[in-house]
């Protein structure tokens, strides 16, 4: 595993705009999440340390991926890499935790549909920017 093979400003971008995009997601899709989720709007708080753990989180699974990316493309990170082992992780790893999660904790296939589409597109998204940015200068 070559850590200098990472883009770090790459890694902090796709956490940026991974954590973006769920916010325009949940944002749009806050209500059917709350239901899907039994969670009643009244009783909600949003804090800083949500939002913190959340990036923080990002920024860890935008780096791993980083890594991911360069060892499935050879040691070269390219657009259409990234993409596909964003996509090839989710599927291998997030939405059958998810899926299996849910089912213990007995909620629907409506709340896995709605929160797989959401790491799907986080997947994708930092996988095409951590891509797109390529490997670090040497």
């Amino acid at each position: 595993m070559d850590l200098g093979a990472v883009n770090y400003l790459a890694v902090v971008v796709a956490a940026v705009a991974a954590f973006v995009f769920g916010a325009a997601y949940y944002g749009t899709l806050g209500k059917p999440w709350m239901k899907a989720a039994r969670i009643d709007p009244a009783s909600t708080k949003m804090s800083a340390d949500l939002f913190a753990t959340s990036f923080v989180c990002e920024l860890i699974m935008a780096f791993v991926l980083a890594l991911a990316i360069n060892a499935f493309g050879m040691g070269s990170t390219t657009l259409v890499g990234g993409v596909v082992t964003g996509a090839v992780a989710w599927l291998g790893f997030m939405v059958t935790t998810m899926a299996v999660n849910h089912r213990y904790q007995g909620f629907g296939w409506d709340l896995t549909l709605i929160d797989g589409l959401h790491w799907l597109g986080v997947a994708l998204v930092m996988g095409a920017v951590i891509g797109w940015f390529g490997n670090p200068p040497a």
